[in-house]
């Protein structure tokens, strides 16, 4: 689903926005940082390995969206069959297979504290993925690909790939959905190789609503849903959450347990223990509150 009805709203500006996070893997990022998650990024989520088995810095090898133009090396998120999280003392999250970045601060800091910088106001959330070729997912799977999560496990919005989790698959299988707090597909659009897909999503803060932009490759963003509600999320700190992006992939039922176990998605199901991965490029947050910046040395006011 591609809008461009939608696509004259706003005036080009010339003023630059503020950056409040910046998540482009400069090139001189290292493996031992993402290791040590002493880089932008909190490495935790992830199986027994160390971050950079699962998570790879790609130097050249893929250039990275061409819509900012900043020193910045694309990054390989990928799961196999460890990548099985443990949070803390729970138990291992064996329906799960899940490697994630979480956006933190430079210099790192409090971690409410940094959620509250990129969370206050209106703030525009902008990230760019792309299939890995050798490397596919399996769309019969629901993935959660980017997120903000509160501590309630909710997602603020999400953006989410393949078959929602104990339904069939079909053609928005292979769609890229971008989920409001209550569920609702605000917007989609195919999942196409060999394309980077540039997302911004504005997010309302006080007036709790969304709107999304969207382009692929070196096309400006253009807003590709009117300002739409998202009531449904917890208003002030409680609903302020880590931003999350890398690869989440659910189970499939296993016929063979019990529908308790069934209904317990991380913690039981079928998980074929294949590599998987996505590529990522151009992760920033910055303010919206005079403009959301489009690609190409542009700003739109909305």
């Amino acid at each position: 689903m591609y809008i461009p009805a939608l696509a004259a709203v706003g005036t080009f500006v010339a003023a630059a926005t503020s950056i409040l996070y910046d998540g482009r893997a400069p090139s001189n990022l290292t493996a031992a940082q993402l290791d040590t998650s002493s880089g932008p990024y909190v490495t935790a989520v992830k199986g027994s390995q160390n971050a950079s088995h699962y998570t790879t810095l790609l130097g050249q090898s893929v250039a990275p969206t061409p819509l900012w133009g900043v020193d910045e090396q694309s990054i390989r998120v990928t799961i196999d069959n460890t990548s099985v999280f443990t949070p803390g003392t729970a138990a291992p999250q064996l329906g799960f297979r899940r490697t994630e970045l979480i956006a933190q601060g430079n210099p790192i800091s409090n971690r409410t504290a940094f959620d509250e910088t990129i969370e206050t106001g209106v703030t525009a959330f902008h990230f760019s993925l792309q299939a890995d070729p050798q490397r596919p997912l399996n769309l019969t799977h629901d993935y959660q690909v980017v997120f903000i999560e509160p501590s309630d496990g909710t997602h603020v919005f999400g953006l989410e790939l393949g078959t929602p989790f104990n339904q069939t698959p079909d053609a928005l299988s292979h769609s890229l959905k971008l989920l409001a707090h209550d569920s609702t597909v605000v917007f989609n659009t195919s999942f196409t190789d060999a394309d980077w897909h540039n997302f911004a999503v504005v997010v309302d803060w006080t007036q709790r609503t969304l709107q999304v932009l969207y382009s692929a490759n070196a096309q400006t963003l253009q807003t590709v849903t009117d300002v739409v509600p998202n009531t449904s999320a917890t208003a002030g700190a409680a609903g302020q959450g880590e931003f999350h992006f890398g690869v989440l992939k659910l189970p499939l039922i296993d016929p063979t347990q019990t529908s308790a176990q069934q209904s317990d998605v991380v913690h039981f199901g079928i998980q074929e223990g294949t590599t998987e991965g996505l590529i990522y490029s151009g992760v920033f947050v910055e303010s919206a509150s005079s403009g959301v910046s489009v690609g190409n040395g542009r700003t739109v006011t909305l």
